[in-house]
């Protein structure tokens, strides 16, 4: 178990559950629906599995996450209990501030298996063609293992993969990975990314027009960047964010 402050603080007592390195993220990652181990090392691509174990361990002994069966298959699926789902106001409001305060990014943070994870989550499905899409997404200033992933939406269902899908693509989209994680979190425009040649679009016109209207980009976007630096800069420049007229070449 995680040690103590030795204060009867309950803000102390909550800390000693939550404060250890990954633990904030994995309660996330459950908030977002997470319930299979893999789904969850899938959001925390660069946690160690073991780490991963021992971190879903200490919530279950805590009370925050209850341990079953998989209903169908072997293994077993994790569930937040009551106690683990009133974080989700909390996490969220972190995650908010986070957004508006926390310290610019440096290359390090740029995980291009994170952001894959999150892009699959927050695609506008009911504005893509029905049957299957099958998008690539390539960013060549990155290590040769995570430069490449796809995102296939089979009539509104989506899966990440890491490796290639075995089906036809339909759009490919190149960029640098900062420039992209930019317009990911809204500090930049993604249209006015695309317009200038910076996020590349290979595919048929009508797929790379509708394009920007596929990524919902991250909940977080719409939230102001209110430290001051570079990212807080940057958003000042490209608002507003959105260009409805701006459409892919």
């Amino acid at each position: 178990m995680p040690r103590g402050y030795g204060q009867y603080c309950p803000l102390s007592l909550a800390v000693e559950v939550l404060g250890e390195r990954w633990t904030i993220l994995v309660v996330s990652r459950l908030i977002d629906g997470c319930r299979r181990f893999n789904d969850i090392h899938r959001g925390v691509p660069r946690m160690s599995a073991s780490l991963l174990a021992q971190r879903l361990a200490q919530l279950e002994h805590a009370g925050l996450v209850e341990r079953r069966p998989a209903p169908q298959g072997r293994g077993h699926e994790y569930l937040l209990t009551e106690a683990g789902r009133e974080l989700e106001p909390i996490v969220m409001d972190l995650a908010v501030w986070g957004q508006r305060w926390a310290r610019d990014m440096v290359t390090d943070d740029l995980d291009p298996g994170f952001l894959a994870w999150s892009m699959h989550r927050r695609l506008n499905t009911e504005a893509m063609p029905p049957g299957r899409t099958v998008i690539e997404f390539r960013f060549p200033d990155v290590p040769a293992d995570v430069r490449r992933f796809w995102l296939v939406n089979t009539d509104g269902v989506v899966e990440m993969c890491l490796k290639h899908p075995g089906f036809d693509v339909d759009l490919e989209v190149e960029a640098p990975v900062r420039r992209f994680v930019e317009a990911w979190r809204g500090l930049r425009s993604l249209r006015r990314e695309i317009a200038a040649g910076v996020v590349r679009l290979e595919g048929p016109p009508h797929l790379r027009r509708a394009f920007p209207d596929w990524l919902l980009l991250s909940q977080l976007a719409p939230y102001p960047r209110c430290r001051t630096g570079a990212e807080q800069e940057l958003a000042a420049e490209t608002t507003p964010r959105w260009i409805p007229d701006a459409q892919a070449q």
